[in-house]
């Protein structure tokens, strides 16, 4: 009976702390990839900001890139914003993975997993939209062929509630 309790516990705190629609999206500061620049989720304040967590190890990521540099290409604007955090340990991998899959978006890199950890990835790929408040609207794990259009409906929506 204990160690039910300790499990019921457990299962309750985890899903309790973890990220979900409706949550202000956590800040973060961190550089560009290959740069020194650091890049933080405030300077994005009032745009609608697709954010992705993706690693060149990641099989999925090779389908989702190019989707995303075409959503930019669609949506970019003064209201729409992609920001990919990579989480490669090694960044030059990353460097590397993107001379393959060149994107039109900026690139940031978390070696250590730190703003990983703060949104509390269940999976890779995973990515948030955030809504002009800060707020998280959705929350996406994985990626197959079909999700691109659920993610540019959400993001449609966004815009046109919140222009």
């Amino acid at each position: 009976m204990k160690i039910l309790l300790i499990a019921v516990l457990f299962l309750y705190s985890a899903t309790a702390t973890a990220l979900s629609e409706g949550d202000i999206a956590p800040s973060f500061s961190l550089p560009i990839l290959g740069e020194s620049q650091l890049i933080q989720l405030d300077e994005f304040q009032g745009k609608v900001v697709y954010l992705d967590f993706w690693a060149s190890w990641c099989a999925p990521c090779r389908i989702s890139l190019p989707q995303i540099t075409a959503l930019q290409a669609e949506l970019g604007s003064d209201q729409f914003e992609v920001i990919a955090i990579n989480l490669d340990e090694d960044p030059e991998k990353a460097i590397r993975f993107l001379k393959r899959f060149p994107v039109n978006y900026t690139v940031l890199t978390d070696p250590e997993g730190q703003v990983a950890e703060a949104y509390q990835l269940p999976g890779m790929p995973s990515s948030f939209i955030i809504s002009r408040m800060g707020k998280i609207s959705l929350a996406h794990t994985g990626f197959r062929q079909g999700d691109m259009t659920i993610i540019r409906d959400h993001i449609k929506g966004l815009l046109d509630q919140d222009g």
